[in-house]
């Protein structure tokens, strides 16, 4: 599901992120994004300087 707040829709796509000032490369976390929010996610962590990457999202339990 994405992780925009109050949407509901599937996810399809992984934003990878950290916040540099508080963890090392190790630490990393990810919120999924749908279609509509992808770019949305990834600009707000952006806009922030935060280290953000996007990757597909392949959702497992579908299959």
């Amino acid at each position: 599901m994405c992780s925009r707040a109050g949407c509901r829709d599937d996810a399809a796509w992984q934003v990878v992120w950290r916040n540099p000032r508080i963890h090392g490369p190790e630490r990393r976390k990810i919120w999924l994004a749908c279609d509509a929010h992808v770019d949305y996610l990834q600009g707000y962590l952006a806009a922030r300087d935060f280290p953000v990457e996007v990757v597909a999202f392949a959702d497992e339990a579908a299959s």
